[in-house]
């Protein structure tokens, strides 16, 4: 979709001195903005000429290019050429501790999650052509193919590092590097001799085995990042290259073999003993609530931190049957509900949906199906949640346990093929069989009452938005004034259209017409709407306000939501944003301007939400 703003993007990188020049980047609702590393290698003149830039604007150390409400299709080529990883920590919503914890659980796993299921697979055809006879224990072909499959979970702790350290913001190859330290065979022949380790014959390391575990480097890659941040700021920029990986390796290689490592040993096994007493004493409870509640998680983002605890329990047991078993057959409860309804409703569009939707929930992707048909209709979500759950309850009273990790479709059921025994493939098999019978039979009872009998041959007709001469209330009760007294130049140019902004009397922003929201940013400073009869405009609460991060307002609707005139939109705290060092002007702006012959300002001073302030003519 941006791909056309491909060039503009190369422009605006090289005009500001190249990628090497940019250390941060990210965008608001009408603006790039970036820092730099040398304000001297920008060239302002040549990126204010850009065909695409509207206006340049330095403020306070952040170079803000305005591009208009397209911003975020440029920021996507902007970020295809250059190297930092775009700030989005700084213009989203503050993360409650649960949601950060998610993330950052997610955002180490998931990027492992492709590796993990190319060994998975290629356990599951090792583990067929041993049962087929092929090939035996021990043979050649059998050691390598294993071989071929182990190394992912051998060195996982290196492959975590990795992604620890990228999601932490610390340098990469150093955690695979203090990784490393923890795997090295040298290591492991100390633990295996197992006489005692003493650092400069004072500090002990505890003699554990580090392969193929997860939580100890997660832990020291954790404190490695406020190492490294603590190093940047005490060590001469001139001397960094040489002294921040040394003492890094020094201060990390010993924290680990003497403290943390140990540490995360010891949580590990914590962990084990967790999981075995899990499969041992209520195997049915984690493959019953993840086959019932799936897609409850799914919706919420919350089976994101639940997975990874089959990739530890893998690591811990070398089998896994905390998510693995319930996810499967919760998302063949998903596609078997789905197909039903493409059998029993009427509407051939949802049909349509609901048929390609089943095909790829029996293949492991379940979101087309989810947020297409059955959220939507809610009696097959019920319908699968209950048909998950059944299926789930067999597969946890026979300890069904998976070998490998990967996908979650119908492909996933070779995964369960291990210990030289068909025993849990075959479990599976007829928990999927359950679930998805179960499944059938309520949607099936439940269609009778929710769809409805009659056909819809047509798609409803949308009628294209016409427009017309307009006047425009003010959304915010205060005092007029005219966008050249704003201070921000490029709402006071009307580079980003015409307009008027208004230094409100409260804290309450209204929609001036009966429309649509079009776009609300993340730190919901600013909104952009578009009226029944065509008009698009731009409420942008203060200036620069991006940078509080969201704080000190409110969103009381969401995008794409209808809006009718004079309801409240956003609210915010004019004290506290003034206090924080903002301007609380409120610049409104047509940004469809061109498209209209005139746009006068009928009013000035102070006017209350329900009075019109612009006449907009076509």
């Amino acid at each position: 979709m941006s791909k056309k703003y491909e060039k503009l993007a190369q422009d605006i990188v090289e005009q500001l001195g190249g990628k090497d020049n940019i250390t941060d980047a990210y965008h608001c609702q009408t603006r790039l903005r970036f820092k730099l590393a040398d304000e001297s290698k920008l060239n302002k003149d040549k990126l204010e000429v850009l065909d695409g830039v509207t206006k340049y604007i330095n403020n306070a150390g952040v170079h803000q290019v305005v591009i208009g409400t397209h911003v975020k299709d440029v920021f996507e080529e902007v970020e295809k050429n250059i190297d930092v990883v775009s700030s989005n920590d700084s213009v989203s919503e503050k993360k409650g501790p649960v949601t950060a914890f998610i993330d950052f659980v997610s955002g180490t796993f998931q990027p492992v999650i492709p590796a993990l299921s190319g060994a998975g697979m290629v356990k599951a055809v090792l583990a067929l052509l041993v049962v087929f006879k092929v090939i035996t224990n021990e043979s050649q072909t059998y050691y390598m193919l294993n071989l071929f499959a182990d190394g992912v979970f051998f060195f996982l702790p290196m492959i975590l590092a990795y992604t620890v350290a990228q999601k932490l913001r610390c340098n990469p190859i150093l955690a695979v590097s203090v990784a490393a330290m923890m795997m090295h065979p040298n290591w492991g022949a100390l633990v295996t001799a197992g006489n005692p380790v003493h650092f400069f014959g004072v500090i002990p390391f505890k003699l554990a085995s580090y392969t193929g575990s997860v939580i100890p480097i997660i832990i020291v890659i954790f404190c490695q990042s406020y190492v490294e941040k603590f190093l940047n700021r005490v060590i001469p920029k001139s001397v960094q290259l040489v002294f921040i990986p040394m003492l890094t390796f020094l201060i990390m290689g010993t924290l680990a073999f003497s403290i943390l490592g140990p540490i995360g040993s010891i949580i590990g096994g914590y962990l084990g003993s967790f999981f075995t007493f899990l499969s041992v004493n209520a195997s049915w409870v984690p493959a019953v609530l993840i086959g019932g509640f799936l897609p409850i998680m799914v919706i919420f983002g919350l089976h994101n931190g639940v997975a990874p605890l089959g990739v530890m329990q893998m690591a811990q047991l070398g089998h896994e049957s905390i998510f693995g078993p319930g996810a499967l057959v919760s998302n063949i409860a998903q596609a078997t509900a789905v197909a039903v309804v493409a059998f029993r409703t009427k509407n051939k569009k949802t049909r349509q949906i609901a048929t390609s939707g089943s095909i790829t929930a029996y293949m492991g992707i379940t979101e087309p199906a989810l947020y297409g048909v059955n959220l939507p209709k809610r009696y097959p979500l019920i319908a699968a949640m209950i048909g998950g759950a059944s299926g789930g309850l067999y597969a946890g009273l026979t300890n069904t346990h998976r070998f490998a990790t990967g996908s979650s479709g119908l492909p996933a059921v070779l995964l369960y093929i291990g210990d030289d025994t068909m025993k849990y493939f075959w479990n599976i098999i007829i928990a999927l069989i359950i679930s998805a019978v179960v499944t059938a039979i309520v949607t099936y009872v439940l269609s009778f009452k929710f769809e409805k009998d009659e056909e819809v041959n047509e798609v409803p007709e949308i009628k294209p938005v016409i427009l017309g001469d307009t006047h425009l209330n003010s959304p915010i009760p205060g005092t007029v004034i005219p966008l050249s007294e704003v201070k921000d130049e490029a709402f006071a140019s009307e580079a980003l259209g015409k307009g008027f902004a208004v230094e409100p009397s409260e804290g309450k922003v209204f929609s001036p017409f009966d429309g649509k929201v079009v776009a609300l940013f993340p730190t919901k400073h600013a909104i952009g709407l578009v009226s029944n009869t065509g008009v698009e405009i731009l409420i942008h609460v203060g200036l620069n306000t991006v940078e509080l991060n969201g704080q000190y307002f409110d969103a009381l609707v969401e995008a794409n939501q209808e809006v009718k005139k004079g309801q409240l939109l956003l609210t915010f705290d004019r004290k506290k944003i003034q206090e924080a060092g903002y301007s609380t002007q409120v610049p409104v702006i047509v940004t469809n301007t061109p498209q209209y012959s005139s746009i006068e300002t009928i009013a000035q001073g102070n006017v209350g939400k329900a009075e019109d302030v612009l006449v907009i003519v076509v």
